[in-house]
């Protein structure tokens, strides 16, 4: 029994970890990616910043041989590939590999020898890029260089939290009052209202884009944060009405009941006792909901449409990136990383709170 208990463990616990990994090595790729230099993230993986065997580049240069052309192969020490091989780097035979660096007519053939060394030449210039618009260099094979403007994204940034703010408050206040409601007071209709809350859980918020957006257009809402404030929140009230339900009926009847025989009244009680206690229910609601806008984009792209950039939120602008910047993986992987950096910091500062919220209500008895 006690071998059966411990391989159990060790099986959970290595499921667990396994899972972990899985989650986390793609993250730490990315945020290694985005302080890499454009160069380096172009010619290796992110790993390569782990010691491992590689050709690194002794200092030694040989001159370009006279007279060759791009169609024709190109023989170097007995060595014969063609001119987009040379640039890649061909290996020789005496353990070294020669790089063509330039073009035809001016450039230098580097010696390469291969040892153990490991990519750390990191830079913040990619955030700067991202964050503050600097200008920066891109040098191609031939070594022009052309120099491009970086993107902006600090408005976005606060753009993303105009509308995730919000969006995150309105559904949770008025959740409360619902679940409180449901929970503790008797009313006609009760059951009924309830029954509709918990079906509305399973309609798609596709469905009702179109319409919201033609109702927006006649009360011109559409295009501005309190549009999408409303709309975020009226797609998050069912499952927050729900889950704090849940919490808010497995609160002690004993706690209520002596609040009322004192003569408190029901917003006395819901401020001052249910407020307070459903703290954990509130934050389990409040990392859901917040990390549902933050990432949204279908929503923005709907009610606050791409013709006006000011008023894009941040997914908005890094898919734009992604179709301007394709190939500049340093920036795209930096956006991306500041685009996750909120979301990671609410979670962790309300996950302890997580597995409370969710679980409440779960158990009876």
């Amino acid at each position: 029994m006690e071998k059966q208990k411990r391989r159990a463990l060790i099986l959970v616990n290595g499921s667990l970890f396994l899972i972990v990994a899985l989650w986390t090595i793609p993250t730490l790729g990315l945020l290694i990616s985005s302080m890499r230099e454009r160069n380096d993230i172009q010619r290796s993986g992110w790993w390569t910043v782990l010691p491992h065997q590689a050709w690194v580049p002794t200092g030694d240069t040989r001159p370009i041989p006279d007279g060759q052309t791009r169609d024709q192969p190109i023989t170097i020490d007995g060595v014969t590939a063609s001119y987009d091989e040379w640039l890649k780097g061909v290996n020789m035979g005496d353990g070294t590999r020669l790089v063509w660096n330039g073009n035809l007519r001016r450039g230098s053939l580097d010696v390469y020898r291969q040892q153990f060394t490991a990519n750390v030449n990191f830079t913040f210039d990619n955030y700067g890029q991202v964050l503050a618009g600097r200008e920066y260099e891109i040098r191609d094979v031939e070594g022009n260089i052309t120099k491009v403007q970086g993107d902006n994204l600090v408005g976005a940034f606060l753009n993303s939290l105009t509308v995730t703010i919000p969006s995150t408050i309105i559904p949770i206040l008025i959740a409360a009052f619902a679940a409180y409601g449901f929970a503790w007071m008797n009313f006609p209709g009760r059951r009924i209202l309830f029954i509709i809350v918990v079906a509305l859980l399973v309609v798609p918020l596709q469905i009702a884009l179109v319409p919201i957006l033609r109702d927006y257009v006649g009360l011109q809402l559409n295009g501005t944060f309190l549009g999408v404030w409303l709309a975020h929140a009226g797609f998050g009230l069912p499952l927050a009405t729900y889950l704090l339900y849940n919490y808010i009926s497995g609160l002690p009847r004993e706690i209520l009941e002596s609040a009322f025989i004192d003569g408190a009244s029901h917003f006395t009680v819901f401020f001052r006792l249910i407020l307070p206690l459903s703290i954990p229910a509130l934050a389990s609601f409040a990392i859901f909901q917040f990390l549902w806008v933050w990432n949204d984009y279908l929503v923005a792209l709907i009610f606050l449409g791409v013709t006006n950039s000011d008023m894009q939120v941040l997914t908005q602008r890094i898919a734009a990136m992604v179709g301007d910047r394709g190939q500049d993986w340093h920036l795209l992987t930096a956006a991306a990383f500041v685009s996750m950096v909120v979301p990671i910091a609410v979670f962790f500062s309300l996950q302890r709170f997580f597995v409370r919220g969710l679980m409440a209500g779960s158990v009876k008895g």
